[in-house]
């Protein structure tokens, strides 16, 4: 417990100190912002690492074994549409639950002043990769290659940029940046992960990753259908 815990704590210094260290030479040498600024961002970027270190060691202690159980239980237990129906709704609470969308969602609320609700934001961001984490879970049990899944959500993408108010578009690819957070990516790929684990002659390194990136896709569409609905 205690090497696993130093470990992590080394993980979040190497993450954080090196942008610590370049704004602390900003401020030494260019910026020069107010002390109280400046001290407001040494305390929080201790905070931060203080953060990163407790999430790091729930989710290693918590968030991977459990999707990793959840994805070798579910094909042993359940029949396909019992395990499209989890893999949805676990997809669609992770996005709920992922801190990357809501910040992405207050800004546009924010920037839009109230015309995009933030709500509806993370519902229709969430309700895109709950599709997509079906799909890819789909994907694993029939064996499809992900070449073919990959080139057909993104000719989609790049049909629907024509149809899309131009407001709605830069939003869309943001979206599809969120939710690869530090909540949503170790859950969809333990769940792909342990899913692969329990079907014969498979192999988890070829289908248990790109499920990320296939689930990214989901919210692009999403927010790209809610722009031309929207009005």
């Amino acid at each position: 417990m205690l090497s696993e815990l130093k470990e992590s704590f080394m993980e979040v210094v190497w993450a954080i100190a090196p942008l610590t260290l370049v704004v602390v030479l900003l401020q030494l040498s260019i910026i020069h912002m107010p002390l109280v600024d400046f001290v407001r961002f040494l305390i929080g970027a201790l905070l931060v690492m203080l953060g990163f270190l407790l999430f790091l060691q729930g989710v290693k202690v918590g968030l991977l074994p459990m999707g990793e159980m959840v994805g070798a239980e579910l094909p042993k237990r359940a029949g396909l549409p019992l395990i499209l129906l989890t893999a949805f709704l676990l997809g669609f609470f992770v996005t709920v639950a992922e801190p990357d969308v809501r910040v992405l969602s207050h800004q546009v609320d924010l920037v839009s002043q109230g015309e995009i609700g933030k709500n509806l934001l993370i519902a229709t961001v969430a309700l895109g990769i709950g599709i997509f984490v079906c799909i890819a879970m789909l994907r694993i049990i029939l064996g499809i290659p992900i070449a073919y899944l990959l080139a057909g959500s993104y000719l989609a993408v790049l049909a629907l940029s024509f149809f899309t108010p131009p407001d709605f578009v830069p939003i869309a690819f943001d979206a599809g940046g969120v939710t690869t957070g530090p909540i949503t990516v170790p859950f969809i790929l333990a769940l792909g992960i342990g899913t692969a684990s329990v079907l014969g002659g498979r192999s988890s390194i070829a289908d248990a990753f790109g499920l990320v990136g296939l689930a990214s896709v989901g919210p692009v569409l999403g927010v790209m259908l809610l722009g031309i609905f929207h009005r």
